[in-house]
């Protein structure tokens, strides 16, 4: 009983095709409400830090003087959007993961 049981499965798995998909050429879409990516309008951005005060991981870094510097650390970025929510000026947004950098190409 087990072998017909058996060839069924091999029948059915080589009529329906692979189940997975083929990843770099394939990419599965996002799910809803994915938050994806950190960006910056840095022409909007007054540097008043308190993107960086609401960050519980501590990935940005906002200097004002003497030269005006923001940095963000993608690595312990945790994607909680907060420091979206605390910006005054609203100038930082979550993006999709496949939306680029500018300065990437």
């Amino acid at each position: 009983m087990r072998v017909f049981t058996l060839f069924k499965e091999i029948m059915a798995n080589l009529v329906h095709g692979p189940a997975t998909r083929k990843y770099p050429y394939v990419r599965r879409p996002d799910f809803p409400g994915t938050r994806g990516r950190l960006m910056i309008d840095e022409s909007k951005c007054i540097f008043c830090g308190l993107c960086a005060r609401k960050c519980p991981s501590d990935a940005l870094e906002v200097t004002r003087k003497p030269d005006q510097m923001w940095k963000f650390d993608q690595y312990k970025c945790i994607l909680c959007a907060a420091c979206v929510e605390a910006c005054p000026k609203k100038c930082l947004r979550m993006a999709p993961r496949t939306e680029k950098y500018p300065d990437e190409e």
